[in-house]
């Protein structure tokens, strides 16, 4: 029992104070309890009850398991993971695509500790009951092309594109909520309207979202914006839109466009104005063939290809590294850079910014991660903006690898409250229970989850109102938030008094309800 507390139930309705009884992992009764007993019963006079919030998008496949990130989490009220994003990640893999994933994206998805082949089925099941955090999955892209298509730059044949539809049928068969596309990574960034129209149709077919980064951001996202739009409209998928951000009248302009076309749009964005990706993102052209690690490693040490970089591409780009900090340096000789401004690293070791960036990422075999400041096309009037839009859901891009990285996925949701409902008022509480909690589990499919009302699950999170504030910064990246009481999952408690308890109830969600 939870007894006393102002209860914000994820409908948008006005809060109201309520106990709220739970039994067999569900929520029995919220109202007046006073006349019933429990076997543990929680006070929360002074504290406000919500719903677990669903992180939209974050990269936890690997780190959802160390218990370092589940506190990060669930001190920040989060009690579900929404994995699989940017369209890479580890099912459905064979050996190559695994092996792929591992180097390409180990600086933000960490690596899979086993062997492959890994299933969406297998996927989710190492998750279940093995966890403090519900985990739900969306079959990645490009993880699918390059187990169809290895590292080709072209588009899928006929039997190609078969192959790819019957693999992520089985992936949504097994319990994915969704299909997710990286259109600035490799391979996904290959793929064109008519490949990707027909996996999101797919998804469409059984009532799930195509989820999207898309192939460019901030000036170049109205462009961006127009291919998610041909693809929802020939797939007829519901599509989000990740970690959407950049000038707020032309994206809300945009998004606001196609919801009125019909198109059912949503989107999360995260309350900072820097971003972390990978380093070969961020900075090299498309002609590094970075879909085929072996072989852009060894472009990068090819003194030729870097007097190319140097004339075609980094002299034009200046700007670049002031911009960039280096949060994941996984080599010997360079590890010292991590949690370096790009240029003072540069400086260090005697080199252009453009020669050390080619040495990072042959010493790393492109595994080198960063943080990057958005260019001035966003700002906090931007970010406020977007968030408070009807389309709008929490993610926090969290990103958990490095020794230098992201506050966001310690800080990401307590930020929203602490400065975006407590400071600017940005959201009343009424609607950070939406924001955070009821739109995205209905994004996905996640239909009992997000809510506080008899017969949903007991994702519940009690918090000081006074309290809550994000402690993370980009200097000391790793501190929990702090204001979160206890915490619920699945009707157990895994968080008492800001502490970690005992119990691993988190569960593999699938958009149906049922267990992998």
């Amino acid at each position: 029992m939870i007894r006393g507390g102002i209860v914000y139930d994820g409908s948008g309705g006005p809060a109201a104070r309520a106990d709220v009884g739970v039994t067999g992992g569900r929520i029995a009764e919220v109202g007046d309890l006073s006349a019933a007993r429990a076997e543990r019963e929680i006070d929360a006079a002074g504290r406000h009850v919500l719903p677990g919030f669903v992180d939209a998008h974050v990269h936890g496949e690997t780190a959802v398991h160390d218990p370092a990130v589940q506190l990060a989490a669930l001190r920040q009220g989060v009690t579900t993971f929404v994995l699989g994003q940017d369209g890479l990640s580890f099912a459905p893999a064979g050996p190559a695509t695994l092996r792929y994933v591992n180097r390409y994206f180990a600086a933000v998805n960490g690596r899979h500790p086993g062997d492959a082949p890994v299933t969406v089925a297998g996927l989710l099941a190492s998750y279940h009951r093995r966890t403090r955090l519900n985990t739900a999955y969306l079959v990645p892209h490009g993880t699918l092309r390059y187990e169809v298509m290895g590292p080709a730059e072209r588009a899928p044949d006929a039997a190609e594109l078969a192959a790819m539809e019957r693999l992520l049928d089985r992936g949504l068969e097994e319990g994915a909520a969704g299909v997710s596309t990286g259109l600035e990574y490799a391979p996904g960034r290959y793929a064109q309207v008519p490949e990707l129209a027909a996996l999101a149709r797919r998804a469409a077919a059984r009532g799930l979202p195509y989820v999207t980064h898309m192939r460019g951001y901030e000036t170049a996202a109205p462009a961006a914006m127009a291919e998610v739009r041909e693809i929802a409209l020939a797939s007829g998928a519901a599509a989000h839109v990740s970690h959407y951000h950049g000038p707020a009248d032309d994206l809300i302009a945009d998004v606001d466009r196609l919801r009125g076309e019909g198109v059912d749009l949503t989107y999360d964005s995260y309350p900072y104005l820097r971003g972390c990706s990978i380093l070969s993102m961020v900075t090299l052209p498309p002609w590094i063939p970075v879909a085929d690690v072996d072989a852009a490693v060894a472009a990068l040490a090819d003194p030729a290809v870097r007097d190319r970089l140097d004339r075609e591409w980094f002299a034009a780009r200046p700007e670049v590294w002031p911009r960039v900090t280096l949060s994941h340096v996984p080599s010997e000789e360079y590890a010292w850079a991590e949690g370096l401004a790009f240029p003072e690293a540069a400086e260090r070791a005697g080199m252009p910014p453009g020669r050390f960036c080619c040495e990072l990422l042959v010493a790393t075999e492109l595994e080198a991660g960063c943080v990057f400041g958005q260019p001035p096309t966003n700002s906090e009037e931007s970010v406020r903006a977007l968030m408070r839009h009807e389309a709008h859901v929490g993610g926090s891009d969290g990103i958990y690898a490095g020794g230098h990285p992201h506050p966001r996925g310690w800080g990401a949701f307590a930020r929203y409250l602490r400065r975006h409902v407590v400071e600017l008022g940005d959201w009343t509480w009424e609607r950070a229970a939406v924001h955070l909690a009821s739109r995205t589990a209905d994004r996905f499919g996640l239909s009992d989850r997000g809510r506080v009302r008899r017969g949903a699950a007991a994702d519940l999170v009690v918090l000081d109102p006074a309290a809550i504030a994000d402690a993370a910064t980009y200097e000391n990246p790793r501190e929990p938030a702090i204001g979160v009481d206890h915490v619920l999952v699945n009707g157990e408690v895994v968080l008492t008094g800001g502490a970690l308890a005992a119990a691993l109830p988190g569960e593999a969600l699938t958009p149906s309800g049922s267990r992998p």
